[in-house]
């Protein structure tokens, strides 16, 4: 407690996420022997030192290869991966296509606020077609990366999409996603409010968090999400 409070915004999502993922490792009574958090850069990044375990905090866009190397050191270890769109499919987007190939077992949380929060608000590999941002002033021109589809393009898989006002449903998708033998990769949609919501037209977090309340919608039954569904789609079986 005596890292509290944290280094994140008001407001932000991350917080929230970090919050269900400790109430996970607590239900699986993780503690300093059987488990560690590695992280890259950018504020999702900064998590691994909250948590009351041996962490690693890599460089930008290497979360993945150190993880692994932690996990191939030591496969009795709960390795988990805590970092951000940009940091996990934008530079480190290499390492993620191998990571799921190999599937690895170890589990990746990525927060996914759709833009480089920490730098100041640059359009990232995951900002949607037409959204302003600072490198992107007359609307980002490209389609963002499917990353539903990077990791479902393997034949054993588990992806998992929630959001920050999701938090039964997203407490649900972590714990799965620890307990499954392979790789697991968990999306969060949430909100960086200073460098991204306010320049959606957004008056605070309150209003950015009810928006996905109000486009968001969890579908158990799907085999592939569509934009605005939330799920968990899991594939094959050691």
């Amino acid at each position: 407690m005596e890292g509290f409070p944290t280094v994140w915004c008001p407001g932000c999502g991350i917080g929230l996420i970090f919050r269900e993922t400790a109430k996970v490792f607590d239900e699986l009574k993780f503690n300093k022997e059987n488990a560690t958090v590695v992280s890259g850069i950018g504020c999702s990044g900064r998590s691994a030192g909250y948590f009351n375990l041996d962490s690693a905090h890599t460089l930008h866009g290497r979360a993945l290869p150190v993880a692994e190397g932690i996990k191939r050191a030591n496969d009795k270890l709960n390795v988990v991966v805590f970092s951000g769109d940009g940091d996990l499919s934008g530079i480190g987007g290499n390492h993620l296509l191998h990571a799921s190939r190999r599937d690895i077992d170890i589990t990746v949380i990525c927060v996914n606020n759709e833009i480089y929060g920490m730098t100041g608000g640059q359009m990232s590999p995951t900002t949607k077609k037409g959204v302003k941002t600072m490198t992107s002033p007359y609307g980002d021109p490209y389609e963002p990366v499917n990353i539903q589809g990077i990791i479902t393009s393997n034949k054993r898989h588990f992806y998992a999409r929630s959001s920050v006002f999701h938090l039964e449903h997203l407490n649900k998708c972590i714990k799965q996603a620890i307990e499954w033998k392979g790789f697991s990769f968990v999306e969060v949609i949430s909100d960086c409010i200073e460098n991204n919501g306010r320049r959606l037209g957004f008056k605070n977090a309150y209003e950015m968090l009810i928006s996905y309340r109000n486009n968001f919608k969890i579908n158990p039954e799907a085999k592939v999400l569509d934009e605005f569904e939330l799920g968990i789609i899991k594939k094959g079986v050691k």
